[in-house]
């Protein structure tokens, strides 16, 4: 089906190509950030910075949610060129491979840094401390080491975005299955819904509601079950993805009011901040408040990303970008492993706050990039970390991928 609102099934979206590859990259900042701050994190430092936190929540709303975003579109795209069940094997195919190798390969080392520094735990020399915890501990499919910090082991950590992404992926493609018509007709119907202003508006009215009604009593865990504040979350902005990638109207009016959705995404997380600030005494009205200017920056701060991707990445084509599209999501499965050895390393060296992030950072996106690098060129290492059997052979080949 063709209309003017939609895009050519050969157009490749590069401003989302570069999206995806920021968010992702936020990521290596992001975590390294979590050593710092007094929220959970596998492993701390002994550095304490208080004014990280504040940018962090800058951050924390909406970054996970945009690349969900991201994926619908993707998936959308995908869909111009697969059948429906080769579309299900391929990205079953390039979640799931990855997944298994990450929970039995890259992640036990996190899983076992945390219990090292959380209860001393040592059998020996490094290698025979974790290669007991690994055959002990890790592979018991039990929780361990309760109450502190009782983890369930095998875990995927940070692996948990894949996860889920599968589980929306195959719920994407049951209902295609059953009502094969649903995408076009209800992208066409939500496009005019969400015309003009309201574009800012309903979505943000729907995300402040899941943090007003289900983050009280589902609060995140990244289990997947029971964590239905997330699904709520996640899968909103999974669907808009899909369902708005080829109504070229939405991306429009995006784009047109990317200065609004900035001006307004700075007024509600100024909000939200005086208020985790502590500024005000609790209440419950103040709950109300704070959950919709939270749910709210969620998305409007989405919005304008994507409206000024769209103005200022639209045709940022290159080979930086070409090689980042695929390095990224390589980089992704290893980085957050990465940033806890490194950190484990460093314990005890007596560095400043700084000096220990700029070596976590640098010493992180190092082994990501030689990860990579190895696996690009080694036939069967390349799905173990999401890439494809054979590198993109053509120019022509690379427009056709999805975004």
């Amino acid at each position: 089906m063709s209309t003017p609102q939609q895009f050519s099934a050969q157009e490749r979206r590069i401003d989302l190509d570069w999206v995806r590859i920021l968010a992702f990259g936020l990521l290596i900042f992001y975590h390294v950030g979590m050593l710092y701050v007094s929220w959970g994190f596998h492993i701390k430092s002994v550095h304490r910075l208080v004014w990280l936190e504040p940018v962090m929540l800058l951050l924390n709303p909406w970054r996970l949610s945009l690349l969900f975003l991201v994926s619908g579109v993707a998936s959308r795209f995908m869909l111009g060129k697969y059948q429906l069940a080769a579309f299900a094997r391929a990205r079953s195919a390039r979640l799931l491979i990855p997944l298994a190798f990450g929970m039995l390969v890259i992640v036990p080392p996190q899983s076992y840094l945390q219990i090292v520094e959380s209860l001393g735990y040592s059998q020996g020399s490094y290698l025979q401390g974790f290669a007991d915890f690994y055959v002990q501990h890790y592979l018991a499919f039990s929780a361990q080491f309760c109450p502190t910090p009782c983890i369930v082991q095998p875990t995927w950590n940070h692996l948990w975005f894949v996860v889920y992404l599968w589980v929306y992926t195959m719920a994407l493609a049951g209902v295609l299955a059953l009502w094969p018509a649903a995408a076009d007709w209800v992208g066409e119907r939500l496009g005019r819904v969400l015309a003009g202003p309201r574009l800012l508006v309903l979505p943000c009215l729907l995300f402040a509601a899941w943090r007003l009604f289900l983050f009280p009593t589902f609060p995140s865990t990244h289990a997947l079950f029971g964590d239905w504040y997330n699904h709520a979350d996640y899968a909103t902005a999974f669907l808009i993805g899909y369902l708005l990638a080829r109504q070229e109207s939405a991306w429009r009016d995006i784009e047109r009011q990317r200065w609004v959705a900035l001006a307004m995404a700075v007024a509600c997380f100024a909000a939200f901040i005086l208020v985790y600030g502590g500024l005000f005494s609790r209440s419950p009205m103040l709950r109300w408040f704070a959950g919709s200017v939270y749910g709210c920056y969620q998305w409007i701060a989405m919005a304008a990303v994507l409206g000024f991707a769209r103005r200022h990445l639209m045709t940022a084509d290159g080979p930086v970008r070409r090689y980042l599209t695929d390095a990224i999501f390589p980089y992704y499965i290893v980085h957050q492993t990465a940033i806890i050895v490194i950190a484990h390393a460093l314990r005890g060296s007596q560095l400043s706050a700084g000096s220990e992030a700029a070596l976590v950072i640098s010493g992180t996106a190092l082994t990501c990039l030689i990860t990579y690098e190895v696996a690009r060129r080694i036939v069967w290492l390349r799905p173990l970390f999401g890439l494809r059997m054979e590198a993109r052979a053509s120019g022509r080949i690379a427009q056709q991928q999805p975004a």
